[in-house]
């Protein structure tokens, strides 16, 4: 099966506390609610104590147009996905030696928060050695969905290909879709909750040379992937793409779809390998926000633990769309994990959609 040898993390420069993007909420939005200090509370229900964003705080008092905003993402996406994928390959805590880059068959590139063509990844290929025969495959509009499919998609690759070497890269750089005159509650919450956050992972197939690189004592192994698209459901997340860009659809009915139907969804996986939830001994789930992962908890009768790694990562960096699940990830494989522990990795996104995949150690 394909394992995942390396996870690098990537945090853009500007780390804001809660309580300052609180002030500078009630600032932006206090013309538009009257009842501001009220709906302000969303800010500490989500249990966040800080974030990253690509810009300073004092970028978002000033107008910029779609355009600017894009220019930027672009520009910035391309220098933090070449450290990522740097520190990914070379100066990795799991890898005893750096897999140099001419050893990498394809970049799946994921991302929802910018445009860019030609794709972000080509664009780092100019400044990083990667042959000129690796494989692109650009993943675009799966929102928080992403970093799990863009892991499945990459396990599936190596299926085909065992002896293949694959990056799966996640830019979300959300602060710069910001819409200070989008007087929604969708946009208050938005405002509350998302971050930007950069991720790189290796995965290889079970014939790949780089398995011997690895340099922990058990790694994750991917058995089996799923996807699942809710009909009709597209007006629970995403966004509605204006004149002056992008404007975040969010829906307070997402913990409910997670009692309802993502449940269910998780379930019918596990059973389809003769396993129960109790089975697990990890959970990567990525945390949409405190609600999300309560909803998780109840649902599915997870312990209050099995969730603490994605309720660290929310609090510490609060929700960078696809590239949150690779912090989680990231978190745990820092741990000391017992060969045969079995972990389930789940991500919701727009469409509305569910990504899982099932892990085992080894």
């Amino acid at each position: 099966m394909p394992n995942i040898l390396s996870v690098a993390i990537h945090p853009p420069p500007y780390k804001i506390s809660q309580d300052k993007a609180l002030s500078f909420a009630r600032e932006i939005f206090k013309a538009h609610f009257a009842d501001i200090e009220r709906l302000l509370r969303v800010f500490h229900n989500g249990h966040i104590s800080s974030r990253y964003f690509s810009v300073p705080l004092d970028w978002f008092r000033e107008k910029h147009t779609f355009r600017e905003k894009n220019n930027l993402y672009i520009r910035l996406a391309t220098d933090f996905g070449r450290q990522a994928i740097r520190q990914c390959l070379y100066e990795s805590e799991f890898l005893m030696q750096p897999l140099p880059l001419e050893k990498i068959e394809a970049i799946f590139f994921i991302s929802s928060s910018g445009l860019s063509t030609p794709s972000i990844e080509a664009r780092i290929m100019n400044h990083l050695p990667f042959k000129i025969h690796t494989k692109r495959i650009p993943i675009w509009g799966l929102g928080c969905a992403g970093g799990a499919a863009g892991l499945a998609r990459a396990y599936e690759y190596c299926l085909a290909y065992p002896q293949a070497n694959v990056l799966v890269l996640s830019i979300e750089l959300c602060s710069l879709t910001f819409q200070p005159n989008d007087g929604s509650k969708s946009n208050l919450v938005g405002t509350s909750i998302f971050a930007d956050g950069v991720a790189c992972t290796l995965v290889c197939g079970d014939k790949s040379d780089a398995n011997a690189l690895a340099n922990l004592p058990t790694r994750p192994s991917i058995i089996d992937v799923q996807t699942s698209l809710m009909p009709h459901s597209e007006d629970v997340m995403g966004w509605d793409v204006q004149d002056d860009g992008l404007y975040v659809i969010f829906s307070k009915s997402i913990p409910r779809i997670v009692h309802r139907w993502v449940s269910t969804e998780v379930n019918r996986f596990l059973n389809s390998h003769g396993l129960r939830t109790d089975h697990l001994q990890h959970l990567i789930a990525h945390p949409g926000g405190k609600k999300v992962l309560d909803a998780y908890e109840e649902s599915l009768q997870f312990p209050k633990e099995m969730t603490a790694h994605s309720r660290s990562i929310l609090r510490e960096y609060g929700n960078m769309s696809s590239a949150t699940v690779y912090y989680v990830l990231h978190r745990l494989m820092q741990k000391k994990i017992e060969k045969g522990d079995i972990g389930l990795v789940t991500a919701l996104g727009p469409g509305f959609s569910s990504e899982l995949l099932l892990l085992k150690w080894i």
